[in-house]
């Protein structure tokens, strides 16, 4: 069947949903934040975490191989771990404070500040236990701290820029990936002969539908970028939904159910267009009757959560080739590392994916 032909019942069936799919003021009371505040990662809490766990545990081993007996070993690993924890701590407040000038910086000029800035703090963090007369000074020691701290900074400092060279291409092949699933050739055809057909018999709506068909494409074509809202990803799927409610009428029934505190959360772009896209696709398409696509979002405990299920037609599932499912998740593993989770499963008649970010 056409869209001609579906038209007339289309238009009386969105007729009622349309307003409901239309960005509904989603700036307001949502903080914004800038993208280019995650393209350094040293402010990442998992980074954080790994890099505290990383040294104390090389300082434990080195401990024990300085010990000759387990009082010698548990009388240096205090002061050890309390010097390590102060440094790192020091550390990484620094270099997330000037991550701005880092990130513009060459890759030879991060490592070497990140170097420099370990091997003083390492000196800054071992006064107080001189002080208190934990720790014996001395000129070798004076010349081996700074080098100390510098070589266990250096891994980590490595695998911040192994991340960094990483993102590039895994982004720009994710990007190609999206915009062959996305941008299907059937959905610009169905979707601009429901424009054509509105012109003659409702012109605002058809000119709604062409409006929201050229944002989808000016985020699809427009240059990459580290990350965007959930606010505004919300309003994408929006106005991709408003159109495909307008093609299937009532067998397309859209519940949103979203929590305005979530919509401050960074986001892959174009993560979400693609969930819903294989929700109708995948659920509602083949589905004699259509089906209900159900998208919500919440924030709760520090974290956004977005919760999209559709029904799903009986008899077995046409899974498709799960592309869009992978570039999700690869892209949220870049993102935000161990900070986000992501699933989809079938749940008896219905598909549900959930994404966790931090917020």
């Amino acid at each position: 069947m056409t869209a001609d032909s579906r038209l007339p019942a289309a238009a009386d069936a969105a007729s009622s949903t349309w307003g409901s799919t239309r960005p509904a003021g989603h700036d307001a009371g949502v903080p914004q934040r800038s993208a280019s505040a995650v393209e350094f990662e040293a402010c990442h809490p998992a980074f954080a975490l790994r890099a505290l766990l990383a040294i104390q545990g090389v300082l434990t081993v080195g401990a024990g191989l300085l010990a000759q007996t387990w009082a010698q070993a548990l009388a240096l690993l205090g002061p050890l771990l309390a010097a390590g924890l102060v440094g790192t701590l020091l550390w990484l407040v620094v270099l997330c404070a000037l991550r701005r000038p880092l990130q513009r910086a060459a890759p030879g000029v991060r490592l070497a500040a990140g170097l420099t800035l370990a091997g003083a703090l390492a000196v800054l963090a071992c006064l107080p236990l001189v002080a208190l007369d934990l720790f014996a000074w001395s000129v070798p020691r004076a010349l081996a701290l700074p080098l100390a701290g510098a070589a266990l900074a250096a891994p980590l400092m490595a695998w911040l820029e192994a991340r960094a060279r990483a993102r590039r291409p895994a982004d720009a092949s994710a990007r190609l990936a999206e915009l062959q699933a996305r941008i299907r050739p059937h959905f610009l055809f169905n979707a601009l002969n429901t424009a054509i057909a509105l012109v003659r018999v409702e012109p605002a709506r058809a000119e709604a539908v062409l409006e929201d068909l050229a944002e989808l494409f000016r985020v699809a074509l427009a240059e990459p970028r580290p990350a965007t809202t959930l606010a505004d990803e919300i309003e994408l799927a929006q106005r991709y939904l408003a159109i495909e409610q307008l093609r299937f009428g009532d067998r397309l029934r859209v519940e949103w159910e979203l929590d305005p505190a979530a919509g401050a959360a960074l986001m892959p772009p174009l993560v979400l267009q693609p969930l819903v896209e294989n929700a109708v696709r995948h659920g509602i398409e083949g589905a004699r009757g259509g089906g209900v696509l159900r998208v919500r979002t919440r924030a709760r405990r520090g974290q956004a959560e977005v919760a999209i299920d559709n029904t799903v037609a009986g008899g077995p599932p046409n899974p498709g080739h799960g592309i869009a499912l992978a570039n999700v998740r690869e892209r949220l593993r870049l993102l935000h590392d161990v900070g986000a989770q992501f699933d989809a499963r079938r749940d008896g008649d219905r598909y549900r994916v959930r994404i966790v970010v931090p917020l």
